[in-house]
């Protein structure tokens, strides 16, 4: 009878999904966090007229449905999982306007929102989007029996399509916040779909995401959790990830960044319109940094073009350490995601599978290929969307939530490429071991997470990727590291796994490009280099305990061709030339981080504040000082942080000069591409305003503020957190750090 109990109980448990799917070490799950269906008024409005959420998720699943224009599409790869991110903002009322049998209809306002034809299209888009923009919604499309039916309808649509164990559906939406042209955007998700308000928080009740983190605590405090992922942060005009006023123009604070923490732990890297880590203008000595770049803000204003400081995520995660460092909070320890934004309730994930992202819009080859300018958009700078993997032990909403809250998430550009990292102390040969991950998990942090304060022996990093076995061939693994001190922040991007018997350069410690083996006019390749799996261990050899740092793994593939090259050979013509003809799609892990304990803290050397000097008896030069220290003059400086020293030499037409840039010195952060500018000797523009040196560095003004302390002269830099960090110097005799002499 015992024995007969224990094989039922033994049966029981085998039947239940959540033991079946068990995975104590985690298993990758691949998903969508942005998607729009027919009932986003302005896909609808795009040609999206048909399909609803139900749709999404049986494209998700591996089902055809019809692309908006009428043809069927398919997923290359199905999903594990999927969030339908429908925009919050007047949900379902174009659909229901063009309804004849809705009450909306029937209503003036309704009938203003029928599209009768083409020329409907922009100015319905117009009508909506602006009342957005100005803060002026549309009040009776706000109300519950018009926006509240729709968000029902939206998570019963959710809870049928979830199967526990095999496919997550998730009750989610988007907070469309876009002030003055600015993507503000955030998509939400709910842990629990029994567990939701009657209506979401839409950017109708405020533009201002303090507001939308202080519903989200509200909501928590009622027993629903949910987590908040800012998104195209590339196109927030310098927005995202402020340093020094909230978007209600009050100091950034710790409430503010611990509001934020809370609430908004993930970050979309790359999705159609653009990948947000970095910009070459922001990181000049990364090589793979100019991968798709989009530069362009929501509305085509005229007169305006992004700036690129603020908008980016690893310039915020690099600012979150300064604050750290300067003011005791960090508002940026986000996770990595990818995600679409497509607006065709489908999503095109790969190059060779490119349909665009916006109904009408670039829905036909000859339409994408001929650079039509949508909304002030070249179609031909989309690109087929990310996707996020979340590593959890089940395929289920309370495993996954759980994944993405502990930012165990990475994304990538498409291709279902997996990756692992994880920090703490380990041997050098820990990931040889066939219980490497075990080991990870139980003597470090996996991605996420944060590492104890160390005194002794640097960190190490166990960091694993391996290919999509329908895409190409791993070319490298390196990790990204950005660390602060004295208000200053800096990277590096180290190559730490790669394919072949390439070897480092011996004064850069760069592995040299792979090659590839693309055919541009027939747009293919092969995969006869690279590798399908990249691992090792990795030992910070800079590492400083008394700093902030973090670090996450960025993996690229070999060469492939783009889609534009892709679709060029279809139509037998030249490739564009404004973009480029080959990709190597990648991978990025969510970053581990470092914070010292403040006794560690203490033993690091610092510059000395504004309000340091000033308590010495410094003095602020106004503009008229200025003016005689530097108009028509060459001036030496010196960074104290680095050691690093320069020439400007300041025009009487208003244009400097920066010239003899080191380029072994580390170069503080947004500086632009200086060390290039010097050697070639481009000037930029400079103005004297306000008791200030004002440059622009990606349209973002940055101010040196000048102080005279007895015979010398101190600078301190607006992006630098009250730190002067700068100093007039005299003419040095060498500049040389290789090589101590001195003249007899």
């Amino acid at each position: 009878m015992r024995l007969s109990l224990c094989f039922a109980a033994a049966a029981i448990l085998s039947a239940s999904p959540s033991r079946a799917d068990d995975h104590p070490l985690k298993e990758a799950y691949f998903g969508e966090t942005h998607v729009h269906t027919s009932w986003s008024f302005d896909a609808y409005i795009f040609g999206n007229r048909v399909t609803t959420p139900a749709d999404a998720y049986k494209y998700a699943k591996g089902e055809p449905i019809q692309h908006p224009m009428g043809y069927d599409i398919k997923i290359e790869t199905p999903l594990d999982w999927m969030g339908v991110t429908d925009h919050s903002e007047y949900v379902g009322v174009v659909q229901l306007a063009n309804d004849p049998n809705s009450a909306l209809s029937k209503t003036p306002l309704g009938e203003k929102l029928v599209v009768k034809g083409a020329e409907d299209i922009q100015r319905i888009y117009l009508m909506l989007g602006e009342s957005m923009i100005n803060g002026k919604p549309y009040e009776e499309l706000m109300r519950p029996e018009v926006a509240g039916t729709v968000w029902k309808e939206n998570n019963a649509i959710a809870d049928k399509a979830n199967q526990p164990g095999k496919f997550t559906a998730f009750c989610s939406y988007e907070w469309t916040s876009t002030p003055d042209n600015r993507n503000m955007h955030r998509n939400v998700f709910f842990k629990d779909c029994a567990k939701v308000p009657e209506m979401p928080f839409s950017s109708l009740d405020s533009a201002d995401p303090i507001d939308l983190w202080n519903w989200m605590d509200g909501q928590r405090k009622l027993g629903n959790d949910l987590i908040a992922i800012s998104h195209n942060a590339n196109l927030s005009d310098g927005h995202m990830f402020p340093i020094d006023v909230d978007e209600k123009g009050r100091p950034i604070d710790a409430a503010w960044a611990a509001s934020r923490d809370r609430n908004e732990r993930l970050t979309e890297i790359k999705q159609i319109k653009g990948q947000s880590e970095t910009h070459p203008l922001l990181s000049p000595n990364d090589e793979f940094a100019s991968y798709e770049i989009m530069n362009y803000l929501l509305g085509f204003p005229e007169g305006r073009w992004p700036t690129i400081p603020g908008s980016y995520v690893r310039q915020g995660l690099k600012d979150g350490l300064a604050m750290q460092q300067a003011e005791g909070f960090n508002p940026y320890k986000v996770g990595m995601v990818g995600g679409s934004d497509s607006h065709n309730t489908g999503t095109p994930y790969r190059q060779s599978n490119f349909y665009g992202g916006h109904g009408a819009n670039d829905f036909d080859i000859k339409e994408r290929m001929s650079g039509h300018v949508f909304a002030g958009m070249d179609v031909r700078f989309e690109n087929p969307a990310g996707l996020t993997g979340i590593w959890a032990t089940q395929n289920t909403r309370a495993a996954l939530f759980d994944g993405m809250w502990k930012k165990e998430t990475f994304g990538t550009s498409g291709p279902h490429i997996k990756v692992r990292l994880f920090g703490g102390e380990y041997a050098p040969d820990t990931t040889k071991s066939k219980d490497w991950v075990k080991t990870g998990y139980a003597k470090g942090v996996p991605m996420g997470g944060d590492l104890p304060p160390v005194t002794g022996k640097p960190p190490s990093f166990l960091v694993w990727a391996v290919k999509d076995p329908t895409s190409g061939n791993l070319d490298r693994i390196q990790i990204v590291k950005g660390w602060s001190q004295s208000g200053q922040s800096f990277e590096k991007v180290y190559d730490v796994a790669w394919a072949g018997s390439r070897k480092p350069d011996a004064m850069t410690g760069e592995v040299p490009p792979i090659g590839s083996t693309v055919n541009i006019d027939k747009a293919t390749y092969s995969n006869t280099i690279g590798a399908v799996e990249l691992k090792t261990t990795w030992t910070d050899p800079d590492f400083h305990g008394d700093l902030d740092a973090f670090y996450y793994a960025r993996v690229l593939e070999i060469p492939t061709p783009r889609w534009t090259t892709i679709q060029a050979a279809q139509l037998k013509i030249p490739p564009p030339e404004v973009v480029a003809a080959t990709v190597q799609e990648r991978a990025w892990s969510s970053p581990i981080w470092y914070t010292p304990s403040a006794e560690l803290r203490q033993t690091a050397a610092v510059q000395p504040t504004v309000a340091e000097l000033k308590a010495k008896g410094a003095v602020p030069l106004d503009d008229a000082a200025l003016a005689a220290l530097v108009v028509g003059k060459s001036s030496w400086m010196q960074n104290d942080v680095t050691g690093g020293k320069f020439l400007i030499a300041w025009g009487k037409d208003g244009t400097r000069n920066v010239k003899y840039v080191n380029p072994k010195v580390p170069l503080p952060s947004e500086t632009g591409d200086v060390e290039r500018e010097a050697y070639l000797g481009l000037s930029s523009a400079y103005q004297l305003k306000g008791g200030k040196i004002v440059v622009s560095i990606g349209g973002a003004p940055m101010e040196t503020a000048v102080y005279k302390l007895g015979d010398k002269y101190f600078a301190a830099r607006s992006n630098e957190f009250g730190y002067a960090n700068y100093e007039v110097i005299p003419t040095p005799a060498q500049l040389g750090t290789e090589v101590e002499f001195k003249l007899q």
